[in-house]
């Protein structure tokens, strides 16, 4: 049975990865996520339902749109298998609704971390639907799991530290310190971390992101007027933070 479980819980995984694959895409740009049809952003071509087959599509296709030949991103089966192999680590050992609860949430926590990260460091934007849907699966949690102080004051310190740090930036350098998207990804997160572990993230997200923001400068690899998406020390940190814990009892199922 748990070999099933795990099978179903890993094409299940993919299939979800093909569907950020279009968030990713289409959110950015201000399009509908249900429709048009899927089509190669070059020559317009329709793609076919066996030409969106997670993985194997771009396999049989070498990579490249069946029509005009103009390159597909490695970036959508990447999505796809990382998602995957995501699933496949957190799959249910049973039937049961908790296990179920559990993969389904972790999972959505962590496809969003990932069509964050992704479209941060395209775009330099935190979709505020990606927010909200964010938010929505933490307060679920945290409503069945967690005291209402822990996510009432989590929400509250995620999102006022953040803002008064921005706004006494803005007010002592006259340049936006935070984007809205990163202030309230903390918030968000707030809901789940709670008080200290959201503080936590903060202080550590701000200085992972100091750390590699001087190497990337000293390497000259941007310059020190270019702004560095912030999300992904945000996530990098939540990451750890939430799925750890959850990473090293699933891992350890593996191990002889």
């Amino acid at each position: 049975m748990n070999n099933i479980l795990i099978a179903f819980a890993t094409i299940f995984g993919i299939m979800i990865g093909s569907f950020l694959n279009a968030l990713i895409y289409r959110i950015p740009l201000g399009i509908n996520i249900a429709y048009p049809r899927s089509a190669c952003p070059n020559c317009k071509h329709v793609i076919s339902w066996y030409e969106n087959i997670p993985v194997i599509s771009y396999i049989f296709l070498r990579g490249k749109c069946s029509n005009c030949q103009t390159k597909i991103s490695w970036l959508y089966p990447f999505v796809e298998l990382i998602t995957g192999l995501f699933a496949f680590f957190i799959a249910p050992r049973s039937l049961g609704p908790a296990d179920l609860f559990n993969f389904l949430f972790f999972l959505g926590v962590f496809s969003a971390f990932l069509v964050h990260f992704i479209v941060d460091l395209k775009h330099q934007i935190l979709p505020d639907s990606i927010n909200i849907y964010l938010g929505l699966l933490f307060l679920v949690m945290a409503f069945i799991t967690r005291p209402w102080t822990h996510w009432l004051i989590g929400f509250g310190l995620g999102l006022g530290f953040p803002l008064f740090v921005s706004w006494i930036f803005y007010l002592m350098k006259g340049q936006v310190g935070l984007g809205g998207g990163d202030i309230k990804l903390y918030a968000v997160l707030g809901i789940y971390l709670g008080p200290i572990a959201v503080m936590q993230n903060i202080f550590m997200s701000c200085f992972l992101g100091a750390i590699v923001g001087l190497i990337l400068m000293a390497s000259k690899v941007i310059k020190k007027e270019n702004p560095i998406p912030f999300g992904p020390f945000i996530i990098i940190v939540s990451s750890f933070q939430i799925f750890t814990p959850d990473w090293v009892d699933h891992l350890l199922r593996y191990i002889p």
